[in-house]
């Protein structure tokens, strides 16, 4: 709203200072500050109401220290992230955007299944919830969404180098023409790096290629579906899943800034992806409210996100990395949802397996997922949230470095 009227008084008045607006820069820090002002104030507000309301997380007993004196913290507590991120991107936000929309969408989206999810726990006094199917299913419709938007909608594109010339200073400069509808994405580590999702399809024959939203649209799900459920998997004792969300997103944040500038996308050997910088407004927002959460879920935690908010957090960040062409990044840059739900998987098939074989089953950990793995080993839940942040920014920084590495 912000953005669009000082975009006309500048334009119809000369208005003083209303040109900054125009600024992705002056906007980002403008959301984020706001974001954090948002969440920090009006998170005390949210707690007591969630308190006077007596909605208060439920504790299964798993014999973990420190366990039961959570039992009545309020939960729910991911509508302080979707609101704190939403009322700054609607105010400076540029709404008009398609991937701000369909951030936008995903975040209410996800919401809405969180919370459907936390009501049927709290109100319904269900321990499981939504049924598993429902939630998958709420999470392909949406992955479903979000890749035929990406694939077919006219604003998202990319840029191609139609050739390259040598300036005066002797530097080769490369020169992009029109922009293009492409399913391609950047490959980490290697040279040459574009993979174009419609390879796969290609051996079909002549025509075939035109069916590459097909392809397209199925791995966009399953990375949806994926991530979302390794944030709600890691989302299990006090700032792990904030504080880990907020690394991956601010790495996210500066891939979306390179891939919107011409500049540095050609330095870098990144796709340019017009419009894309807009991104960055609303990455700033999402930070900032994450990070405001965290100043009341940091042990000991006085509110829970729940699945309203880690359902959320894992779509959000699945959408950003899918747009900025950054999504086989996701085992890197998620390496801690990533490790989180590979040990449940893990230690599920593996309980199976020897059941059938021996009769009795056997564990690979002594429980997951893999931070309670490291509670019953008698670690405090304090210093696995700080060594499990360590490694979140180590792989942070190994995603970063990712850009100049071939």
């Amino acid at each position: 709203m912000l953005y669009y009227l000082f975009e006309y008084l500048e334009q119809a008045y000369q208005f003083p200072g209303a040109s900054l607006f125009q600024f992705i820069t002056f906007r980002a820090a403008f959301a984020v500050l706001l974001s954090l002002l948002i969440a920090m104030v009006y998170g005390k507000r949210v707690i007591l109401y969630l308190q006077s309301k007596q909605i208060g997380e439920t504790i299964r007993d798993l014999g973990l220290e420190g366990q039961q004196q959570k039992a009545g913290t309020p939960t729910m507590g991911g509508v302080i992230i979707i609101i704190s991120t939403l009322i700054p991107i609607l105010l400076v936000g540029d709404l008009k955007n398609i991937y701000v929309i369909l951030l936008i969408v995903t975040m209410l989206w996800m919401g809405v299944i969180g919370f459907i999810d936390d009501y049927i726990k709290i109100f319904k006094k269900d321990k499981k919830g939504l049924k598993g199917r429902f939630k998958v299913m709420g999470q392909i419709t949406l992955g479903l969404i979000v890749g035929s938007v990406l694939y077919f909608h006219p604003q998202v594109t990319m840029k191609e180098k139609d050739s390259m010339v040598i300036t005066e200073q002797f530097e080769v400069e490369n020169i992009y023409g029109q922009e293009v509808k492409a399913v391609r994405t950047n490959v980490p580590f290697f040279k040459n790096n574009e993979l174009d999702y419609a390879d796969f399809i290609a051996w079909a024959g002549e025509g075939a290629r035109e069916y590459a939203w097909l392809i397209f649209t199925l791995i966009v799900t399953l990375i949806v579906t994926a991530v979302s459920n390794g944030a709600n998997l890691t989302d299990g004792i006090d700032g792990l899943a904030a504080g880990t969300s907020a690394i991956i997103v601010l790495t996210l944040g500066i891939f979306a800034w390179v891939s919107g500038n011409i500049q540095f996308s050609d330095y870098l050997d990144i796709f340019y992806i017009p419009r894309v910088g807009e991104l960055v407004v609303f990455i700033a927002a999402f930070v900032g409210g994450l990070v405001g959460f965290l100043w009341y879920n940091t042990y000991p935690a006085q509110v829970f996100m729940g699945d309203t908010g880690s359902l959320t957090i894992g779509g959000v960040i699945a959408v950003i990395a899918i747009i900025v062409r950054k999504e086989l990044l996701i085992p890197l840059l998620c390496g801690i949802f990533f490790a989180e739900s590979i040990s449940v998987m893990l230690q599920v098939g593996y309980f199976k397996h020897t059941k059938r074989k021996y009769g009795e089953g056997k564990r690979i950990f002594l429980m997951a997922p893999l931070h309670h793995h490291y509670q019953k080993k008698l670690y405090h839940e304090s210093k696995i949230v700080n060594r499990f942040w360590i490694i979140g920014i180590l792989l942070a920084i190994v995603s970063i470095v990712t850009l100049k590495i071939r």
